[in-house]
Formats: structure tokens, sequence, C-alpha cells
């Protein structure tokens, strides 16, 4: 078949870009060849490919739900920001180099042809290529420079469908105004409308959707209800939905919020058996039944504003009575010291570490490790010896050196001495049922209660439950009219 593409372009941030994608990489499909795209991607939540290559979550996700493997064409630029408008650029899975925003427009002539070889590499090997924009679509100052809205809409010229968030109220302006403000070229690709996150009675909706159609000739192809997603958060904007939402489970799990976090979907998987509660530095930490240090683009950054805020006593005043976990920069904040060559702050300089296991971390130079792992566990203590033996997986993305006189997943991580401190550089960690199942056997037991353990939702479950929620409010045939198919 002639080769088709889709682009989804939102009115702003956090609309439900990815997910709309998502559906239509599941429900596409099945019967097509599907892949994801995304040109720039901005997120600190990311993901390994099986070659090693390093990409933004949401685009590894979108091609799970399109049954094709994820790989760095899929995402060739990935912005991790670092602080003080600086962030590390990831060019085709491969750490590039760091730049401020200044910087990074100025080399957009060769990011677009980078782009265009991730493009014509995709679409030899499938039949559609659904493409995502980032945040608004009308940044008009960024028009000349922007290679993932307005350049992806003018390299590809396809097909473009918008999406607005009724959520947070102002849909109907923010829908009429980014049409306003999109370029005459742009604007001519805009095919239908997708309103998201709908709560209430939609028939007291529908005045409004005629009167958007009539005013703009486009139309609205549906409105999709707000429901909560089974599939890993995209980026740290989802936080502020968690911080919302009412959980009731008797366990709580204390997630620190350092400043720069990443990949706190490593914590996610926790949500169905415990009240997952992020702690912002200047916080009461509370009375918590266990603790987690995530991962971070800046552990030296980020322990220092844990020291500074005082946050670092009150997690070691709890050691040996509550369960302390540390993920990748949590990992190595857990340790005796850090040394930084100059790599990850800028200065050559050791810092203490918080103390909790008997770890050293060496930043020797600018190279990261990126991989898909499988280990062992080694362990011993009320948490892990019940599965000591048994296989885990994840993913390593970190630079930095650990040495360790205990590993206790294969060559990776370490534990204390009560068994109750644990550090890995795995990300994933709670995907693993046997982990995640021996973690909350121990916090229920020691609470007096009894732990079932979740039937958790499988990956295809997800992904279908998401895409039978799209199919049942939007018109398919519409949509498939304005692919092309």
């Amino acid at each position: 078949m002639e080769k088709k593409s889709v682009l989804i372009l939102g009115t702003a941030s956090h609309v439900g870009k990815s997910s709309v994608v998502t559906a239509i990489c599941r429900i596409l499909s099945r019967e097509y060849r599907v892949a994801p795209f995304k040109a720039q991607n901005m997120s600190l939540n990311s993901w390994i490919t099986k070659d090693g290559k390093e990409i933004g979550i949401a685009q590894a996700i979108q091609a799970k739900a399109a049954g094709t493997e994820p790989t760095a064409d899929m995402n060739p630029v990935l912005l991790k920001p670092k602080g003080d408008c600086v962030s590390q650029i990831i060019l085709l899975g491969e750490p590039y180099a760091d730049r401020s925003a200044g910087q990074y427009y100025d080399s957009i002539a060769e990011m677009n042809e980078v782009l265009e070889g991730a493009l014509e590499r995709l679409f030899k090997e499938h039949d559609i290529i659904v493409m995502e924009g980032a945040g608004g679509a009308a940044e008009i100052n960024l028009y000349e420079r922007d290679i993932v809205n307005i350049g992806t809409a003018r390299l590809t010229q396809a097909p473009i469908i918008l999406v607005g968030d009724i959520e947070r109220g102002g849909v109907f302006a923010s829908l009429y105004g980014t049409i306003a403000l999109l370029p005459e070229d742009v604007r001519k690709n805009v095919k239908g409308f997708i309103i998201n996150k709908f709560r209430g009675d939609l028939e007291i909706l529908k005045p409004g959707l005629k009167q958007l159609e009539e005013k703009t000739g486009i139309p609205v192809l549906g409105v999709l209800p707000y429901f909560k997603l089974n599939i890993p958060s995209e980026d740290s904007v989802s936080l502020e939905d968690k911080e919302a939402e009412k959980n009731e489970k008797e366990i709580e799990i204390a997630v620190i919020r350092l400043p720069r976090i990443s990949n706190f979907t490593d914590f996610e998987p926790l949500e169905g058996s415990a009240k997952i509660r992020y702690v912002e530095l200047d916080e009461d930490l509370g009375t918590p039944d266990a603790i987690m240090i995530p991962g971070t683009k800046n552990t030296v950054n980020d322990l220092l504003d844990l020291k500074a805020s005082g946050m670092a006593e009150k997690i070691q005043a709890y050691k040996g009575k509550i369960p302390i976990f540390g993920v990748c920069g949590g990992y190595q904040m857990l340790g005796k010291t850090i040394y930084d060559s100059g790599v990850e702050n800028g200065v050559e300089a050791e810092f203490e570490g918080l103390g909790l296991l008997n770890i050293g971390t060496k930043f020797g130079e600018y190279k990261k490790r990126t991989i898909q792992v499988t280990k062992k566990v080694n362990a011993y203590g009320p948490i892990l010896a019940p599965i000591d033996g048994e296989e885990i997986k994840g993913y390593e993305i970190h630079m930095g050196i650990t040495d360790s006189s205990r590993n206790i997943f294969g060559n990776d991580g370490a534990i204390d001495e009560t068994g109750l401190v644990i550090g890995t550089y795995l990300h994933g960690l709670f995907d693993n049922k046997n982990i995640r199942d021996a973690l909350m056997q121990y916090l229920y037991e020691k609470k007096g209660l009894e732990y079932s353990p979740e039937n958790a939702m499988t990956e295809n479950d997800a992904y279908e439950e998401l895409a039978n929620v799209v199919e049942q409010n939007l018109e398919m045939e519409k949509l498939y009219e304005i692919i092309g198919i």
C-alpha cells in the first residue's frame, strides 16, 4: 500500500496527545504495520531499546501498543533537562551534547536531517506512521525553529488531528485559537478535532461542538471521556494529577520528589497495592511505611538539595525501621561518597552521600550505560530472602560506576546489614511481580494486614482498554478517511 501518516497535535502540553497516539497505533496495528514517531521529546522518563538506545518512554509505549519493537528512529531527538536552561541532547538514542536552548536551536538544520533519515527508515518497515507533536502547536515564536510540530507538519504534509483538553476549561477557545494562529500551509492540513478528558452530559456540550465546526469548517471526530490510564506516565506534569487522586490504601510509600526527578514511572506498578505519595523536599515526610529515592538527571545537585532541605536527615532517621529503596541516582545517593570528575556537576569534587549503603560512586567520563538486563536475585533480609535465586528484568540508564561490596541483583545493587536499605540501577524494578509482591508482603504483614497480590492489568490489556475507549467515542470511519485507508 501507499505509505500513510497522520500527525496528532495539541493545543497545549498534557492534553492527551500521547494516549491518543497510543490508541490509534493499537487500533491500526490490527490490520497494518504501524509505528509511532515523535521528532523531538523533552522528558526525563526514558526507555532503553533492545539495542541499547535511549528514547522517550511514550514512544516505547506507543510502539508496544502497535506490536512493533521500539527503536531510536521513533524518537530521534530526546531532550533531558538538567537545569539552568541546559538539556542533554540524546540523538538517535545516543548522548550527543549538553546544550542551552539557544545553542540547540542554532543546530536545528542538523536536527532536520536526522528526522528525515529516521522517517525514511520507518517508512521502509511500516505502512502507517502515527506522529505526535509536542506541547502546544501554536507557539508562534518558534515556528521557524520548531521541528516537532510545524517542522514535522511541513516535512511530511501529513493530515493533522488537533487535540484539546476540556478538563482545565477553555477548550473551544484553545482549539479555535490554535487554528487561527497556525501558518496557512499547515492549517489547511488540519482535518479533525478531538476533545479529551470530558466529564459530564455530552448533550450540553453538543451545541458548542456544532459552533466550533461551523466557525472552522473542521469536524469534531469525537469527545473522549476522562478515565484513568493504565499505561506509564509520559512526564512529570502527570505528577500533579497523581497528587489530586484519592487513594485509600492502608500502606503508604513516600517517593521523594527530587527537583530533577526522572523515571518516576518506576513506582507506578505499586499504585495497585499502596498509596504512593510524592513528597517535596520542604514537605513533612510523615510516617510512611517505605521510602523510595528515585532517579535524577543530576545526582550531585539533587543530593545537595536533599541535604540543604533537611530531608536527608529525615530519611536517615528511618534506617533499620522501614524499607528504603534507591533507584539509579537514588541508589548513588544512598552510598558513602560520590566522586565527580566534573562530568556530573562541572567541577571536580567529592561529595558525602547519605551513608546508608557501603558503596561509592565515581563519575569519571561523559559516558552513559544504556542496556536492557536480566538479573538473578542474590540477597538476604526480610524483603528479598523469599525470592533469592529468582530472576528479574529491567533496564539501566546512568552515568557513573558504583562499587558495591555485596551485589544483590547479579552484578548490580547493594543492601545494608538489616536488609531494609536496598539500592539498584534497575529501572522497571517493580514491574517484576516477584519483587513487587515481596515488598508488599513484608509491608502488609508488618502492619498486621493480609496481602492479596493484585491482579495487575497486563500491558496488552491496558492497550486494548485504551483502544476500546477511543473506538467507542470517535467516528472511526472519518479517522480512516483522514488517514486515507
